[in-house]
């Protein structure tokens, strides 16, 4: 017969688990800074080596981010380092630039299964549907010439609708910064992690229309499951990628 043992974490991770647990009951908000290591330590009777190394793995996670000489700030979709981090589209030219959006539609409909179960949701239960283009510069433009943009990302968002009410596409449209950003600023949803499934498709007719190819042109698929605090997940997003002048690049670490 096999006896259960006791299984117990590391202290740092006890003190890791309750800084998330903190995260998610909003304590701090994305963008503010945590308390010192030194206020941390005599908050959860430890040594400031014990949280330095929680503080370090949740910083490795993304979760804070280091400021030398101003602290350890809650990580947002608002830093410049972190602003595209789920978004590895790459031109081939190396040169990075912002892609343009261009949303389509917006609506709140009743969850499919299959969307139900990714996002957890109850069966019949509301979720938002979320259609855009992203675009990129035209690098062919003449010099001098006005650059415009061309589609090379078509996105279908679903949303748990409970979390995102009051989200409209007029509301999208205002927005001016990272999408993800606007669901910290207004929605207290925050995206910290996310796992992702790739395939190559051809594109339908509908599709290809929204970027500007032939019916069947080969595109990869992108399905990414995004989670918030405690592996909660709050984001179902498949995304077509034209890859004819892009790549997707991964750093694997």
């Amino acid at each position: 017969m096999t006896v259960a043992t006791p299984s117990f974490s590391p202290l740092y991770q006890q003190i890791k688990s309750l800084l998330v647990q903190s995260l998610q009951a909003g304590e701090w908000q994305p963008g503010q800074a945590i308390p010192s290591e030194t206020e941390l330590a005599a908050r959860f009777r430890v040594s400031q080596g014990t949280v330095r190394k929680a503080i370090d793995e949740m910083a490795a996670d993304n979760l804070l981010v280091r400021r030398q000489g101003k602290g350890t700030f809650v990580a947002s979709h608002a830093e410049q380092s972190t602003q595209y981090r789920f978004l590895r589209l790459v031109p081939d030219s190396g040169t990075r630039a912002p892609l343009q959006r261009r949303l389509l539609d917006c609506r709140r409909l009743r969850a499919s299964a299959e969307v139900a179960r990714a996002l957890d949701l109850r069966a019949g239960e509301a979720a938002v549907q979320v259609r855009r283009l992203l675009l990129a510069p035209d690098e062919g433009a003449a010099s001098g010439a006005a650059r415009y943009a061309r589609p090379v990302v078509l996105d279908d968002l679903w949303l748990p609708g409970p979390l995102f009410k009051g989200l409209t596409l007029e509301r999208m449209e205002a927005w001016r910064g990272p999408l993800y950003r606007l669901f910290e600023a207004e929605f207290t949803v925050h995206m910290v992690r996310a796992e992702e499934k790739l395939r190559a498709v051809a594109a339908s007719a509908d599709e290809a229309a929204l970027l500007g190819v032939a019916p069947g042109q080969p595109l990869l698929s992108v399905e990414r499951l995004s989670y918030t605090y405690g592996d909660k997940p709050v984001e179902l997003r498949r995304g077509l990628y034209l890859t004819t002048a892009h790549h997707y690049r991964n750093a694997l670490m």
